[in-house]
């Protein structure tokens, strides 16, 4: 733990007055804290980004380094490239000058419908915490403060600011509150964030929880920050262990606050204690005089990040048909939507903007240079308009790459003229567009291929393009969709048929005229680029049959859309969306070598799983993510990921489901048997267990031996190449008299070993492993079963420990 500040902080304090204390409490604006001269703390900075550093604007000129989502980083099962990662980001937020990141989130994937699951790490309570407090030092060891959220059970998007999640204490605090506690007690992050949700009946910026165990019996000292908007009261939030209210510089803790005090409703003491939090984390970062924070490592971003998509990714099939031999290969067909636009990342506060985003079709392209690899779309799975690319766009006014961008007032007056980097312009807005009606966009774009293509626009408002001069739409969209942040998720669009000649530009004029809005900078989305739905969905899947049959291999790539997955809703349905399972089926009839990749944050059925050569799950690899399959698919490396949640073979089959509140309530009926163990209880065989997972050499395990603290297995790689595996250790017990798991895990440990080479693997066992809730943490003696293996359902080896009572 860093030693404590505090007694160069209580000076300062006592320097204070009440309204310069309670000032300090709620942000300065949206993403800041506020500056206080009189002790000489600089304003700090807090975001977004559990997967890169957005920094304070939606900007899409500010890019940010993109990395795998949260849940390729859990498919990785390794705690040393989750403390890289944390690394990572540590230095792009110093970089971008940010002082606190707003992540990890450790919410748990209760339900695979979970909207957000992408952003967290796995079904278990276990795998997460290590992965989690790994993290944690990776980016507190580079002077920067992590905010592990969202404290606690906000495991849905739906109603998620109002719900009531009712659980027992017993689930509560062998799943949910799980995760936190072996995160905050072991890696004292610096920060935690409270939910918007209520937990039995009080909302979290209110809750007992907060005080109990939070910041008491685990010891946290660091600032409990609210989720954005979710401090709702000034006594009973302020009177609770909540620190720090977010955004500001409205809210109820400013005025209403001071008076509370004066008034004697709120002791002064109170205030004290959250204020000297608050020093104690810029005495971290390094915020005050006298303190120098730590320095980040020096990291070659996009190559950890192509590392870490490759990791995370998980063969769940493989015939033998991977991998791929280069020299063996003539022709490729690349097929699918998510093959040329590939989901990076997931849509919501996780939104970065990344400087490039490989696709996996440039991928296969840029490792296979004499390899004839073609794109065929198949089957739409995004609607709404793909970007036209940056790197063909022209400012025509200086010259310079990149969009004129012009702003007009309901006069016609120019608000803003400014060059911009994309055309894809995602949640505009702010005072600085205060009073705009109307967007018009310019440039000059270099088409790379000659054809007919449709060219759209995508926002809310009266839509028109004009091509070299000629109308060629005329629109009127209108948006009743999901919002998030003051944008528009899966916006309206429109689009018309355009004639392109490869290597002759083309002037582009699109005017997005707004609807009315509720406040004067409220943001808006605009978007120019091609509309690639399919005018005759049945012959374009035809085609992709027809090209799949002519090629040696054919790569199908599909995938979930922002309209599927996404902060701020939850899923209806885990099947893909259009119409990419018959894709799929087609592809596979008209070629035996048809290998899938699905780019999903999150568990989605598979129909087909059975018919095709081989299927890796690339989750939302990140900005390199083209890169990384091509490495896994050609054995440049290996696909390292084992599976960190439960893959059913239909959504029937899944036991907890339901993410709906009935009557504003959410029931955790399940109590501790969630994901895994929930499967388990169900007698219900997945399509693919937790802790699955194949590479491309083989594994035996022996000589298990065992012991209350730790466990020690024999792993030899019997294969022909040197490889990665993951030693599973579960436990169980037969004869318990307690409410438990069928098994549970108990530890895990990654391994690398040369073909043919041995290694003795030890896995910790925590004492918690052995323990459950009743009233406090108790352990019931007698005989545990302790199985190793390579997930939960395939445990070659057990052995008997006899554990006592206490």
């Amino acid at each position: 733990m860093t030693e404590s500040p505090d007694p160069a902080l209580k000076p300062l304090l006592d320097r204070l007055g009440l309204d310069q204390k309670v000032r300090l409490l709620t942000g300065a604006d949206m993403w800041g804290v506020h500056a206080e001269p009189a002790i000489g703390l600089r304003r700090m900075v807090l975001s977004d980004g559990p997967s890169g550093i957005r920094g304070e604007s939606w900007d899409e000129r500010e890019t940010a380094l993109n990395l795998p989502s949260a849940t390729a980083l859990g498919a990785s099962w390794d705690p040393g490239l989750a403390y890289r990662y944390g690394a990572v980001l540590a230095a792009q937020a110093r970089r971008m000058g940010v002082d606190v990141v707003l992540g990890p989130t450790i919410n748990l994937h209760r339900s695979p419908l979970g909207g957000r699951h992408f952003e967290a790490y796995s079904e278990d309570p276990l795998l997460t915490s290590r992965l989690a407090r790994a993290y944690v030092r990776g980016v507190q060891d580079g002077g920067v403060g992590a905010t592990p959220k969202h404290y606690v059970a906000n495991d849905f998007e739906t109603e998620r600011f109002t719900a009531d999640v009712v659980v027992s204490e017993k689930a509560l605090r062998e799943v949910y509150l799980a995760a936190f506690e072996d995160t905050v007690t072991s890696a004292h992050p610096w920060l935690v964030m409270s939910a918007y949700n209520s937990v039995n009946g009080t909302t979290m910026t209110e809750n007992p929880l907060l005080a109990e165990p939070l910041c008491g019996e685990w010891g946290f000292d660091g600032v409990v920050v609210s989720d954005w908007w979710a401090t709702r009261t000034t006594e009973p939030a302020a009177l609770a262990r909540q620190d720090l209210v977010m955004p500001g510089p409205g809210g109820p803790w400013g005025d209403e606050l001071v008076a509370a005090v004066r008034a004697g409703r709120v002791p002064e003491s109170v205030v004290d204690e959250k204020v000297l939090r608050l020093l104690r984390l810029a005495a971290r970062v390094g915020a005050l005089p006298g303190f120098r924070p730590a320095t980040p490592s020096v990291v070659d971003g996009p190559a950890f990040a192509r590392e870490a998509a490759a990791a995370g990714t998980v063969l769940v099939r493989n015939n033998g048909e991977l991998p791929w031999r280069a020299t063996r290969l003539r022709s490729v067909a690349v097929i699918g939507h998510n093959a040329f636009l590939a989901r990076n990342q997931g849509g919501g506060s996780a939104l970065v903007e990344p400087e490039h985003v490989v696709s996996p079709l440039d991928g296969l392209r840029a490792a296979l240079p004499g390899v004839d690899v073609t794109w065929h779309l198949g089957a739409e799975s995004q609607r709404g308009i793909a970007p036209l690319p940056h790197q063909d766009l022209t400012d025509p006014v200086d010259g310079e790459p990149g969009v004129r961008a012009v702003f007009r007032d309901a006069n016609g007056g120019v608000v803003l003229d400014e060059r911009r980097r994309t055309v894809d312009l995602a949640r505009l807005g702010g005072a600085r567009l205060g009073g705009t009606t109307s967007i018009e966009l310019t440039t000059r774009y270099l088409p790379r291929e000659s054809g007919t293509v449709r060219l759209g626009i995508a926002g809310a408002g009266h839509a028109t393009l004009r091509v070299d001069g000629v109308p060629v739409l005329d629109a009127s969209l209108v948006h009743d969709g999901q919002e998030f942040g003051g944008g528009l998720v899966a916006p309206p669009s429109a689009s018309a048929p355009v004639a392109l000649t490869a290597g002759v530009p083309v002037a582009l004029v699109a005017r997005l005229d707004l609807p009315p809005r509720e406040k004067p900078d409220a943001g808006v989305t605009m978007t120019v680029g091609f509309d690639l739905a399919p005018a005759a969905p049945d012959e374009a899947i035809a085609s992709a049959a027809a090209a799949a049959a002519a090629a040696d291999v054919a790569l199908v790539v599909v995938g979930t859309s922002a309209e599927v997955e996404s902060e701020g809703f939850d899923r209806t349905s885990l099947a893909l969306p259009g119409r990419q399972d018959d894709l799929v089926a087609a592809v596979a009839a008209a070629n035996p070598r048809t290998v899938v990749a699905v780019n999903a944050g999150a568990p989605v059925v598979l129909p087909w799983r059975e018919d095709v050569a081989a299927i890796l799950l690339t989750w939302f690899g990140g900005q390199e993510t083209g890169h990384a399959l091509a490495d896994v698919l050609l054995g440049a490396v290996e696909p390292g990921g084992r599976l960190p949640t439960t893959w059913p073979s239909a959504e029937t089959d899944v036991p907890v489901l339901d993410t709906t509140p009935v009557a504003g309530v959410v029931r955790y009926d399940e109590g501790v048997h969630i994901g895994h163990r929930a499967w388990l209880r169900a007698g219900v065989e997945p399509a693919y267990p937790f802790g699955h997972g194949l590479g491309y050499t083989t594994w035996a395990l022996s000589d298990l031996s065992v012991g209350e603290t730790e466990v020690t297995v024999r792993v030899r790689n019997t294969g022909g190449r040197a490889g990665r595996h993951v030693v599973q250790i579960y436990l169980s017990k037969e004869d318990s008299t307690v409410d438990r798991p069928v098994r549970w895990l108990a530890g895990f440990a990654p391994v690398h070993a040369e073909a043919g080479a041995s290694r003795t693997v030890t896995v910790p066992l925590a004492p918690r492993v052995f323990e459950h809730w009743d009233g406090g943490w108790r352990r019931e003696p007698g005989r545990y079963t302790v199985h190793a293996g390579s997930s939960v359902t395939d445990l070659p080896l057990h052995a008997h420990l006899d554990v006592e009572g206490r």
